[in-house]
C-alpha cells in the first residue's frame, strides 16, 4: 500500500501512556472496571452483538458524561505504525468530506483514539479484547495496535490494506452514525426479537463493509494508494473475520441465527460492491433481498 509521505490526520488521540483503570460514568452511574460495558459497532473478533447495550450506555438519547481524560496527546512523530493510522484516517477524511459535500452535506471528521488495554470512553469502558470499535455518543474510533498482530498471527490476515480496511469500516460506522442510521437502527432494537436484531446488525456491519469499499475507490483515483495484492489482502481480512469463519475458527458450532457481522463470503461481497462502484448507493444493504 501506498501511503508514506501523505498528509496525516490532527485527529488522533494517544492515550498509550495512560492507564485504563478505574470507572466511567454513564448517564450518572459509576461503572467499574469489572463490568462489561460494550457500546460498539465493531466487536471484530469475539463476535459481539455490537448494538446490544446501546441504549443503556446512551441513556436514550441522554447525555452521557465520562470522567475527564488528561490532556489529548499527539503520536510520537518517529512511531512508525502511528504515523500509518494517522495517514489511513487523513485519507478517510479527504474522500468522505468531498462525498458529503457532493450530496449537499457536511462531514463531521471523527478522532481515532490509540490505547493500550482499556481506556474510558463515552459508550462505557473500552477494552483491547474488544477489538477496534466506534462509539458513536463522542463520535470516536478506538483502536489497540497490537490487534493488527491478532489479525496477522491468530486470524491469518496480514498486510498494511488489511489493517487500513478495520480503520475504513470504523470510520464506515461514523458515516452511519451522521446518517442517521445507527439512530434509526437503536430505535428498532425493542420492537425485534434478538434473532431479528442480529439480522439487522449484520446489515449495518456489511453497510461497513461497503462503506470501506467505497473510501478504498475514491483514495484510488485521487492518490492511487494501492499496491499488488492490496486487494486480495483486504478480501482475505474480510474472509477471516467472518461469523462463520470465527465460529469455526473458535472450535464451535457454525449457529446463523446468532451472526451479527455476516458470513466470510458476505462480508466480501460487501466489500468489492463498494470498491467496484465508489457509491454510497450501492451500500444500500437494509433494502437488499440477499446479502
Amino acid at each position: 500500500m501506498r501511503w508514506e509521505g501523505n498528509r496525516e490526520s490532527q485527529n488522533v488521540e494517544d492515550r498509550r501512556s495512560q492507564g485504563g483503570g478505574g470507572g466511567g460514568f454513564i448517564g450518572g452511574r459509576s461503572i467499574g472496571i469489572g463490568t462489561i460495558v460494550i457500546a460498539l459497532v465493531g466487536g471484530w473478533v469475539l463476535g459481539i452483538n455490537p448494538l446490544t447495550l446501546l441504549g443503556m450506555l446512551s441513556g436514550g438519547g441522554a447525555p452521557v458524561a465520562v470522567e475527564q481524560q488528561a490532556p489529548a496527546q499527539r503520536p510520537p512523530a518517529d512511531d512508525h505504525m502511528a504515523k500509518f493510522v494517522s495517514t489511513v484516517l487523513a485519507d478517510t477524511e479527504d474522500v468522505w468530506r468531498d462525498l458529503f459535500r457532493e450530496a449537499g452535506g457536511n462531514y463531521r471528521d471523527p478522532s481515532l483514539v490509540l490505547f493500550r488495554g482499556a481506556t474510558r470512553t463515552a459508550c462505557g469502558q473500552g477494552q483491547a479484547a474488544m477489538g477496534p470499535f466506534y462509539c458513536p455518543a463522542d463520535q470516536k474510533v478506538y483502536i489497540d495496535l497490537g490487534f493488527y498482530e491478532t489479525l496477522k498471527n491468530r486470524l491469518g490476515a496480514p498486510g498494511e490494506f488489511a489493517q487500513a480496511y478495520v480503520i475504513a469500516h470504523e470510520v464506515g460506522h461514523h458515516v452511519q452514525n451522521l446518517l442517521g442510521i445507527t439512530a434509526k437502527m437503536e430505535q428498532m432494537r425493542q420492537r425485534m426479537s434478538e434473532v431479528q436484531y442480529n439480522a439487522m446488525s449484520v446489515r449495518l456491519e456489511l453497510q461497513a463493509d461497503c462503506f470501506a469499499g467505497v473510501w478504498a475507490n475514491h483514495a484510488q483515483q485521487a492518490r492511487q494508494i494501492l499496491e499488488s495484492g492490496d486487494i486480495e489482502s483486504a478480501m482475505n481480512a474480510a474472509a477471516k473475520i467472518g461469523d462463520d469463519a470465527l465460529q469455526r475458527s473458535g472450535g464451535g458450532a457454525v449457529v446463523p441465527e446468532s451472526f451479527t457481522h455476516g458470513t466470510s463470503a458476505q462480508r466480501q461481497r460487501w466489500f468489492a460492491a463498494g470498491l467496484k462502484s465508489g457509491s454510497v448507493k450501492a451500500c444500500d444493504t437494509f433494502g437488499a433481498n440477499q446479502l
